[in-house]
């Protein structure tokens, strides 16, 4: 009876390794499909390698990942993982700046899935599994109905309420001024000092270059900045940079 008891917990014990072995965050069951498991952590892993900036450049989600990163965008893990995201830099503000009240202690903020969302237009244009048009998202934008990002929204107030001058630096045209700051009033941001738009002569410029030379100004003029919060690689690298950055998830499409 010993011996048989003794069988049955190594045998519960291996199957729980086992399942744990293959534990995914977005599917944590055991399933035995081993080749949709594949497709399954290669697409987990498209994913994870987008967020480390190893995957660059990439025009279209894999066809065979489109499912997948639609799963994650609109999961309760992605909010998850903004929010935590979001934490970090509440702690950061808790020890990082001493102010001096001069008015030139600066954050930057990019505004496209950093304070609201385009998701309700990929829903609509196939979740990344398109090639990007832009006369079809700007359509979308002059709309002015991208709902809020909350956990960026609360953050947004807190940071201006610390008496820190909000920058909004995105790689939207200066013809979408008028919508863009519709909406953002709209879903509840207000109180930033400037709204900085790509004009004419900046349209074919990289958006890393137009956002570092955006930044370089605001140093120029003598802000320090703080910190800066973006869904893009291209929004918080480059020269000058700020004292820290913080990544939000996006694996829909990449801007550099």
């Amino acid at each position: 009876m010993a011996r048989e008891t003794l069988l049955l917990l190594a045998l519960a014990c291996l199957c729980i390794n086992l399942a744990a072995a293959d534990w995914n965050i977005l599917s944590p069951k055991w399933r035995f499909d081993a080749k949709q498991d594949t497709w399954k952590n290669y697409c987990e892993s498209w994913r994870i390698n987008v967020e480390l900036n190893n995957i660059r450049d990439f025009e279209v989600v894999p066809q065979e990942c489109v499912d997948h990163i639609k799963k994650y965008m609109t999961s309760s893990q992605y909010t998850a993982d903004s929010e935590r995201a979001i934490e970090e830099v509440t702690l950061y503000l808790t020890r990082c700046c001493t102010l001096k009240g001069d008015g030139k202690d600066a954050w930057i903020f990019d505004v496209d899935d950093t304070l609201i969302s385009t998701i309700p237009y990929f829903k609509k244009h196939g979740f990344g599994g398109e090639k990007v048009n832009s006369s079809s998202l700007e359509a979308w934008m002059e709309e002015s109905k991208a709902p809020a990002l909350d956990h960026t929204l609360k953050l947004f107030h807190e940071i201006k309420d610390r008496g820190i001058k909000i920058f909004l630096v995105s790689s939207r045209k200066e013809t979408l001024r008028s919508p863009t700051v519709d909406n953002l009033i709209n879903v509840g941001y207000h109180g930033w000092s400037s709204l900085i738009l790509r004009g004419l002569d900046d349209e074919y410029m990289h958006v890393e270059q137009f956002k570092t030379q955006a930044r370089k100004k605001l140093v120029d003029q003598g802000y320090r900045i703080w910190g800066i919060v973006g869904d893009q690689w291209s929004s918080i690298k480059g020269l000058p940079e700020a004292k820290r950055t913080f990544k939000l998830p996006n694996s829909i499409y990449y801007l550099s």
